[in-house]
């Protein structure tokens, strides 16, 4: 009897077998992040470059997925390796106000046309929550209205994708309570936007702009000038998840390519460098939300964002030599 792929999957990976078996002892499902769960067993990967990963077996692995889509000139690029290093010999970690920071935030303002004013968070999904909440903030509305299948992250207000309401969000432990204020309407329906946005009841609408699943159901650009158009008559905050597509799809992400400016846009992975990192930017009326102002201001209607690694010198540094390519 020949040899089955499984089997040659077994014979080819002894040692992350191995390691699979100490993790399911320290880790639930013995992995760190969903995705990396497979059977019968993850692969443990020792280094990277360039297109190609190298597991604890010696396996050489052409990378297709790079970093879930963060490194997007490769693993350990000279440019981006050498930024960190450098960094690193200085600090990792000031807890301060530093000129990496400065440097990283005008490489987005540079590149992304709706970036009146930019903010750092340590992830996409933190990016997410933060332009969700600074859009209730100026809009005075509580309800989010999403398409089904765009991912935006894992916290409580985006987990939900199904109609109506999203009273069936794709985890355990969300309350009922949050997800009724989540809509999730299929995308391309720029009458069903229209009819919910109506209501005057929605803050803001979320969208991967090139389609749902990393593009992979693709929406038509003529359909992204029509939510700008109904987003603007309902004073509704529109936000481009720009997470997977900033400087992707070019250097100014889906917004510069089909010439639709968003109020606020998300971006992480390509904006860090291959680190840790995620920002939120846009109108700048909309990202003041978080000014420190006068003391009635500050304790009524400031959105609080604080964060131990909010533009982290390390990940800015990254980040700052990543974009200067992108830039070029």
């Amino acid at each position: 009897m020949s040899e089955t792929i499984l089997d040659t999957y077994v014979r080819l990976h002894p040692q992350s077998a191995a390691l699979y078996e100490e993790s399911l002892r320290v880790f639930p499902s013995g992995v760190t992040h969903d995705v990396r769960y497979v059977t019968p067993f993850p692969i443990f990967v020792e280094r990277a470059e360039a297109a190609h990963k190298y597991d604890v077996d010696g396996n050489e692995l052409v990378d297709f997925v790079m970093g879930h889509g963060a490194l997007f000139m490769g693993h350990a690029h000279p440019d981006v390796t050498a930024a960190i290093v450098e960094q690193a010999k200085k600090g990792t970690h000031f807890g301060a106000n530093h000129r990496l920071e400065l440097a990283w935030g005008r490489r987005v303002k540079e590149l992304v046309p709706c970036a009146e004013e930019v903010r750092f968070t340590s992830s996409g999904t933190e990016a997410t929550l933060m332009a969700i909440r600074l859009a209730r903030a100026h809009t005075g509305r509580d309800r989010l209205l999403k398409f089904d299948h765009h991912f935006h992250g894992w916290h409580d207000a985006v987990v939900g994708s199904r109609e109506p309401e999203a009273e069936n969000p794709e985890s355990a432990g969300v309350p009922s309570a949050t997800m009724s204020n989540t809509v999730s309407i299929p995308q391309g329906d720029i009458d069903a936007v229209e009819e919910r946005l109506a209501t005057g009841e929605f803050a803001t609408l979320i969208l991967e702009p090139t389609g749902a699943g990393w593009g992979s159901l693709p929406l038509d650009p003529a359909f992204l000038s029509a939510l700008r158009t109904a987003t603007t008559r309902h004073n509704t905050v529109l936000i481009f998840d720009e997470v997977v597509t900033g400087f992707r799809v070019s250097p100014g992400g889906t917004q510069a390519r089909y010439g639709v400016t968003p109020d606020l846009t998300t971006l992480a992975k390509i904006l860090a460098g291959g680190m840790p990192g995620g920002a939120v930017c846009g109108r700048g009326d909309v990202i003041s939300m978080i000014e420190f102002r006068d003391s009635p201001w500050n304790a009524r209607k400031r959105v609080q964002h604080p964060g131990t690694f909010n533009a982290n010198p390390v990940s800015a540094a990254a980040g700052d030599a990543m974009l200067a390519m992108v830039a070029t």
